[in-house]
């Protein structure tokens, strides 16, 4: 693909109109809690063109031979702490992602101190000063306090506590509200602690669930296996930009926001292993899978020891020449990264958004939730659908799908 001719994509891309991917979604068919049962949600199958309804429960039966599924293990953490000042007004503090320690797994299990990025509720009442709290953790009572620390940057926030026996990833399970989505319009309930969490979730880190996988039981994933199905885990951090609204007339003016994800060697050998077809779990999972193809494009076209950080910007799978490599020589060129580093994982981030115009390099199938009007993941469903997101949105519409996070469940199959 000549340089001009990608330019014209991207600029075609970046011209799209949020207004065309927008459809009625009464407030009646978003579904505020999930059904007793993950696996008896509906399931919506497209495959060339073909609609079938079923239950997810029925999932195996629609897959390719021998295909595999990618999952992404997150966790989502009690990230909503609520503080209130000496004058009785309560501080809203959302913890989003770390700064100092800035990786996760030091993050959580650093004691004594830390800093994070956080949105703020009711700043006005909150310019300056110590916020103080007293928190229960096992047997102990623990001092936890929080400090705004850069004037000009209100958005960290600094975490000190008085018990070097305890990590922060106790403190604020202790502490901390689950988040759920703003557009359930209800606070979070007991039974949101077990069901907004994915029976497969292990590393702490988002602050929303990848709700794909919010359908998944044993009994499924027993079923998968017998099938000769392979499932294999990646890691990628759901942060609160997930539910930040396109508010510019054209997708050129919305800023993505950054996700963090974790590259680990033996996912990475999986899919080089693997000879089927990839089956993304989730928008996240579909955003993870190709951000690895462009990290590996980065790494290909760059020595290694000119890449500290590893990040996918915006529009960068839109705006440079077609690399036309191979998706395995990107990953391989991942491994080499490794090897050089001597370590069995990278670190890395992503602001890649996926819209009408993008080509798939690894993801040939998804499932998937259905999701908001004029959204990203809107954009990402029709750049893998094109316009027969229209008619799967309004037959799910007809026929009583339950929508959005703990809503019905899609696969859809190349």
């Amino acid at each position: 693909m000549g340089d001009l001719e990608k330019k014209s994509i991207a600029a075609v891309v970046q011209s799209l109109k949020i207004s065309d991917f927008n459809y009625d979604l009464p407030d009646a068919r978003i579904a505020k809690y999930p059904l007793p049962e993950r696996d008896q949600s509906k399931l919506l199958v497209w495959q060339s063109g073909k609609i079938t309804d079923d239950r997810f429960v029925n999932l195996p039966h629609y897959l390719p031979t021998q295909s595999m599924l990618v999952f992404n293990n997150t966790r989502v953490i009690r990230a909503r702490l609520y503080f209130r000042k000496t004058s009785g007004a309560q501080i809203e503090i959302f913890c989003l992602e770390p700064v100092a320690p800035a990786e996760y797994q030091l993050a959580f299990q650093t004691t004594g101190r830390c800093v994070w990025s956080c949105m703020v509720g009711n700043q006005k009442k909150w310019k300056s000063g110590l916020l103080r709290k007293m928190v229960t953790v096992g047997e102990e009572t623990v001092e936890m306090t929080a400090e705004q620390t850069n004037p000009a940057n209100r958005s960290l926030v600094e975490f000190r506590w008085n018990n070097p026996e305890v990590a922060f990833s106790q403190l604020i399970e202790a502490a901390g509200i689950l988040p759920i989505p703003p557009y359930l319009h209800r606070e979070t309930e007991a039974s949101d602690l077990e069901r907004y969490q994915t029976v497969y979730s292990k590393i702490k880190g988002s602050v929303a669930a990848p709700t794909a996988g919010l359908h998944f039981t044993e009994q499924v994933f027993g079923q998968l296996r017998e099938e000769g199905h392979s499932l294999a885990e990646l890691t990628l951090h759901v942060g609160a930009g997930t539910f930040q609204p396109v508010k510019s007339e054209t997708i050129a003016g919305h800023d993505m926001h950054t996700e963090h994800l974790i590259i680990r060697r033996e996912f990475l050998e999986q899919l080089l292993a693997h000879s089927g077809d990839l089956i993304a779990v989730g928008t996240t999972s579909v955003r993870t899978l190709e951000t690895l193809y462009w990290l590996g494009v980065q790494l290909l076209q760059a020595p290694p020891a000119d890449r500290q950080d590893l990040h996918v910007t915006q529009w960068e799978a839109y705006q440079q020449p077609d690399p036309d490599i191979p998706a395995r020589e990107a990953l391989r060129a991942l491994l080499h990264l490794m090897d050089a580093r001597q370590s069995p994982f990278l670190p890395a981030s992503t602001q890649i958004i996926i819209a009408p115009g993008y080509r798939f390099r690894l993801v040939r199938g998804m499932i998937t939730n259905f999701h908001q009007p004029q959204s990203t993941l809107l954009l990402l469903i029709s750049a893998f659908l094109g316009d027969a997101w229209r008619t799967i949105y309004r037959h799910a519409l007809d026929n009583n799908y339950r929508f959005l996070s703990y809503g019905d469940s899609n696969l859809y199959l190349k």
